[in-house]
């Protein structure tokens, strides 16, 4: 009998290695979700060089994912190279996100930490959500990466993320593929996650809101060190002309230019001449300090940048 235009297809196998920038930047996740869309079963994991994935489906099926796979790619990603092999086939009997496969000879690229995204912005400023003011919020799409990677492959048992167990509600976000947490390694809340602190000049905590009382003593003229991912970042009010040269005194520091820190585009405008290149810079993952022409009349101190008429602004 010869076959009709409804037989079913012989379903195939494939072996799949992406190399590149994929750990971090929710690549596993995406593929879970790409590979589900087109009834795709197998499993994704991370490895020492990347990402490894089975998948198994019909053949016009697993063209269209093989297609798919760099040009939708997360935004962070960077797919440098893609092998395909055939495999046998399998009784999967769904796609998995897989426990990483952990071996010698490191070559995975985890990506650098990446600024925080509009989703998770408008939850931090939302009174309603449960990471409100929670400065520790991170998703998928960003947050901190290199900077607490201890070991590849990327997970949370190899970053400094480990020392807090999530809690229920975090647990159920990290494992829901339909959350823009899942399988986010550095998810926290403020139940479970790392908490902020402020310490006096003897390291004593002080007690009260640390935020607010960080920015009340930015205001008074002090000097704040705000330990951030990579480091710390020592913090004055860059309108203070007595505040920013004693700045310069303790860092011995007499002339060269500091970075000004905005609160946003619109704040930054104020500050420099922002053409549409420099609002890209500006906003884009990577947050970067960008050098502009400063704007006359910004009202900053001028010992912030001495004679000069360039800003480096963030």
């Amino acid at each position: 009998m010869a076959q009709t235009q409804d037989a079913v297809a012989v379903p195939a196998r494939l072996g799949i290695r992406v190399e590149g920038v994929v750990q971090g930047v929710g690549f596993r996740p995406f593929v879970h979700g790409l590979a589900r869309s087109l009834d795709l079963t197998g499993r994704v994991v991370n490895d020492a060089a990347g990402v490894s994935i089975e998948v198994q489906g019909a053949p016009d099926r697993l063209a269209r994912f093989l297609e798919r796979l760099p040009l939708e790619a997360p935004p962070a990603a960077v797919v440098e190279t893609v092998s395909v092999d055939t495999l046998p086939l399998a009784d999967d009997a769904a796609f998995v996100i897989g426990p990483s496969i952990v071996s010698a000879g490191h070559t995975a690229l985890v990506t650098p930490d990446i600024a925080t995204c509009e989703a998770c912005r408008r939850e931090v400023l939302d009174p309603t959500a449960r990471r409100y003011r929670y400065p520790f919020t991170s998703c998928s799409a960003c947050g901190p990466r290199f900077t607490i990677a201890r070991d590849v492959p990327y997970d949370r048992a190899a970053t400094t993320m480990a020392a807090f167990a999530m809690c229920g509600d975090c647990a159920r976000e990290y494992a829901d593929p339909a959350d823009r947490r899942f399988h986010a390694e550095p998810i926290a809340c403020p139940a479970c996650g790392p908490r902020l602190r402020l310490h006096d000049a003897d390291g004593r905590t002080l007690d009260g809101d640390p935020l607010a009382r960080a920015a009340a003593a930015i205001r008074a003229g002090r000097i704040v060190a705000v330990k951030g991912l990579g480091g710390y970042h020592l913090a004055v009010a860059a309108q203070d002309e007595a505040a920013v040269a004693r700045l310069r005194s303790r860092k011995h520091r007499e002339e060269k230019p500091f970075a000004v820190m905005a609160a946003g585009l619109d704040s930054a405008r104020t500050l420099v001449e922002v053409d549409a290149t420099a609002a890209e810079l500006l906003t884009g993952v990577e947050r970067p300090i960008v050098l502009l022409r400063h704007r006359p009349g910004a009202g900053l101190a001028a010992s912030v940048a001495p004679g000069n008429a360039w800003l480096g602004v963030m």
